[in-house]
């Protein structure tokens, strides 16, 4: 084969080659487009940074100084002095003296009910009839065999008598003179048993006329007229409560016992003040009348009873109460209403209104609290005006605007709810302020520190 003709296998093979993709060339018309484009973002941002600029140095005055803010419309209140009382809330059960449930003694057929559900009944007022024709038979029983007995009696006392004579003579052995004495000792003893039956009898009679063991209040019916009725029945005939005089027990903190229990020792007189659920009406007026003799652990509290006369039965036995143990009265204090007090980062504070209209932002010490108003310890003094209304927009420095219907002068004094001591002076100037109202049971009234 000729050498020109001949390949070799490599010669003959295909060659695959990657090739270059082809280089993008930019056309002029593209990079004018993305030119253009640019030039309208950069101008949109100079006009919006233009408008910034011209409306923030717009509202500007000469000189360069900010704008005020409009004044803030509040209401305002002046720092007084007044009494305030250091009170302990808690959560009471109005407990009867006495509730007894009547049941029989004897047991028998009930004929009769003398008592109407729900009456008001005294002491040895009757309530209930059983038959006593039995135990009446049983007496008339007892004293015929009395009257035998006492028959024996005397025909031993005789023969004792006629036997001593004998045996002084010698007539009669001594010991049979001296067996008629013990005869008439058995004799003495049966009629004294019979006796005991007699007035056992007569009891059971009295027993069957039922009265009421103590004065109060009778519940619903239990059992019915006709009924066999005993001794061992549990559910009795009707239940008596003691209504008048009446007692609160409640707990208080075992915080509180330095403060109460020396004033318990010298005999004085610590009132309570008994409310309802609410918390909004005042039920009844008493005094502390016992104090338990241990602390509860689960709980830390030492159950104090408190008794009230409930002259017009505003107090019903087993209802829930508000109860409040006036321990002192802090008199001639520097008050300032609740309405005022806030609390945020610098502590407790208030805002003070100074005497060319802003408010400054002053922390104060907050002692007991007394329905609207509270103790003050530090922070303010007598004379000076505070915010008690609009406080959520308000800022350290902002003008503030009293509207005239607003404004007054401290006062001496305010009615307060029944049974609680006049407001203190500086009570919140706008009418429908808020009250302080402390529902949790077992804390003293007090502000934060």
């Amino acid at each position: 084969m000729d050498e020109r003709t001949r390949t070799t296998d490599d010669e003959a093979a295909p060659t695959f080659r990657r090739t270059a993709p082809a280089p993008i060339i930019e056309t002029r018309r593209g990079r004018t487009g993305r030119i253009v484009i640019g030039l309208i973002v950069l101008l949109g941002i100079a006009v919006g940074a233009y408008e910034i600029f011209h409306t923030f140095h717009a509202g500007q005055p000469a000189g360069g100084r900010s704008p005020q803010a409009p004044a803030q419309s509040v209401g305002a209140a002046t720092i007084g002095q007044g009494d305030i009382r250091v009170l302990v809330n808690a959560l009471g059960t109005v407990t009867p003296l006495a509730t007894v449930t009547v049941q029989t003694q004897i047991d028998g057929q009930l004929t009769a009910v003398g008592f109407t559900e729900g009456q008001a009944v005294k002491k040895g007022d009757f309530l209930a009839q059983i038959d006593p024709r039995p135990y009446e038979l049983q007496q008339a029983q007892f004293e015929g065999q009395l009257a035998r007995d006492q028959g024996v009696l005397a025909q031993a006392k005789v023969d004792l008598t006629r036997y001593q004579k004998l045996a002084e003579q010698n007539s009669i052995a001594r010991q049979q003179y001296e067996d008629q004495i013990y005869i008439v000792q058995q004799n003495e003893g049966t009629v004294k048993l019979d006796q005991a039956q007699i007035d056992q009898q007569k009891l059971n009679v009295i027993y069957c006329r039922i009265v009421s063991p103590v004065t109060g209040r009778v519940g619903l019916r239990l059992i019915d007229p006709g009924n066999y009725v005993q001794t061992t029945n549990s559910t009795g005939i009707a239940v008596v409560t003691q209504l008048q005089p009446i007692t609160v027990i409640f707990p208080i903190p075992e915080d509180d016992l330095p403060d109460v229990v020396p004033q318990l020792s010298a005999g004085t007189s610590l009132q309570v003040l008994a409310y309802d659920r609410a918390n909004v009406k005042l039920l009844a007026t008493g005094l502390v009348s016992a104090l338990d003799n241990q602390i509860d652990t689960t709980t830390g509290t030492v159950k104090v009873r408190a008794q009230f006369e409930n002259t017009d039965n505003a107090l019903f036995p087993n209802q829930f109460v508000n109860a409040q143990l006036l321990v002192k009265t802090l008199q001639n204090v520097v008050t300032v209403p609740t309405a005022a007090i806030q609390r945020g980062a610098p502590g407790t504070y208030t805002y003070v209104i100074n005497a060319d209209s802003t408010v400054s932002v002053r922390p104060i010490t907050v002692g007991p609290t007394d329905g609207p108003m509270a103790h003050v310890k530090s922070g303010l003094s007598v004379g000076e005006r505070v915010v008690v209304d609009g406080l959520d927009r308000l800022r350290d420095g902002a003008r503030v605007l009293i509207p005239a219907s607003t404004t007054s002068p401290p006062v001496a004094g305010a009615p307060a709810r029944p049974g609680q001591a006049p407001a203190a002076p500086g009570a919140p100037e706008r009418a429908g302020e808020p009250k302080n109202q402390d529902h949790s049971q077992n804390r003293r009234n007090s502000g934060g520190q």
